[in-house]
């Protein structure tokens, strides 16, 4: 009987020693992502990274803020960063300079735009777009996507910018929330949770959401280089089952639970007011459901550029978005 348990607590402890070295061999692939700026609007790819979805794919991920779109660019053909986070134009801008090897969309995050307007005064009951004339407003960088949504809903309600309203594009889109605060405009656009910040401070009121105003445009993606795709497939596959795993999360959970999610990145706001700007992100759709881009949505953004002035040359789809590994992924 003592030979039997000994022989059972050798085969047990040879077990475990065997689990623990399978364990300790099982590195995860670091990677680098650069976000184009840090907002609530990227919800679902913080809920990935801090319900542990990158891990389950054998992924550790490292969250760089670039401070604009132009920077995630630079810092992904750089190869400082395996992914970019940023506006969808900023593709479309590499496509129309005529380099051939261009990044390529994987994988949409928002469809529509995350800003809400700012007014220096509380006219939340009496303001209307045609309020506007007259007053300056911050756009941010021309060529952007919040500055180029922002001229295309102007637009949509007879408002010519430059005639009717004028809007600036001489400040750095991270620096426009302390600008406002430091006395420039009647009006700015700002990201969550800036505008509930400045809000809460008594800095501004919030009169418009300018995502509600603009529809569907697929407004923040994940690019990638045409090398990381010919040469490393699996990352991609990882990276976006990561990525579709939190949206069908976010899909399910409440506002405290999202807001308790995200918290970790965002130290100085509370629970309560992530919770708010959950809710208000929620109720404006303003997350994707799967990583897959339509091209209908990315037409209607080349509408955008386009009718901003920024676009050389519209393009086919397929030339700049790759949806195959999303398309993958959410068939299966």
């Amino acid at each position: 009987m003592k030979k039997f348990i000994t022989a059972l607590l050798c085969l047990i402890l040879i077990f475990t020693m065997l689990v623990g070295c399978d364990n300790s061999d099982k590195k995860l692939r670091e990677f680098t992502l650069n976000e184009v700026t840090r907002a609530v609007f990227y919800t679902p790819l913080y809920v990935a990274a801090a319900k542990g979805f990158f891990e389950e794919n054998g992924l550790k991920i490292e969250i760089v803020t670039g401070g604009g779109s132009d920077k995630s660019m630079t810092a992904l053909l750089a190869g400082d960063a395996e992914v970019g986070l940023m506006g969808p134009e900023t593709g479309v801008y590499v496509v129309n300079e005529g380099k051939e090897n261009h990044p390529m969309i994987i994988g949409q995050l928002t469809k529509r735009d995350g800003s809400f307007l700012l007014s220096r005064v509380d006219e939340k009951e009496t303001f209307t777009w045609e309020s506007l004339k007259g007053k300056t407003i911050i756009g941010g960088r021309r060529g952007g996507m919040p500055f180029m949504t922002l001229e295309y809903v102007l637009k949509s309600h007879g408002l010519t910018p430059g005639v009717d309203v004028t809007v600036l594009d001489n400040i750095q889109f991270n620096l426009i929330a302390g600008a406002f605060e430091g006395g420039t405009a009647d009006y700015v656009p700002l990201f969550e949770p800036t505008a509930s910040m400045m809000v809460k401070e008594g800095k501004g009121y919030i009169v418009s959401q300018i995502g509600l105003e603009s529809g569907e445009i697929p407004y923040t993606a994940f690019m990638v280089t045409q090398k990381m795709i010919k040469d490393d497939p699996a990352f991609i596959e990882a990276f976006l089952k990561s990525i579709y795993a939190a949206q069908k999360w976010v899909a399910t959970a409440s506002d405290n639970e999202i807001a308790t999610a995200v918290q970790p990145f965002f130290p100085d706001t509370s629970i309560e007011t992530l919770e708010a700007v959950a809710k208000s992100y929620r109720e404006a759709d303003a997350w994707m459901k799967t990583p897959v881009m339509t091209e209908d949505s990315f037409n209607r953004l080349l509408d955008v550029i386009e009718g901003s002035g920024e676009l050389k040359a519209r393009f086919e789809f397929t030339k700049l978005i790759d949806n195959s590994f999303a398309n993958k992924i959410v068939g299966n």
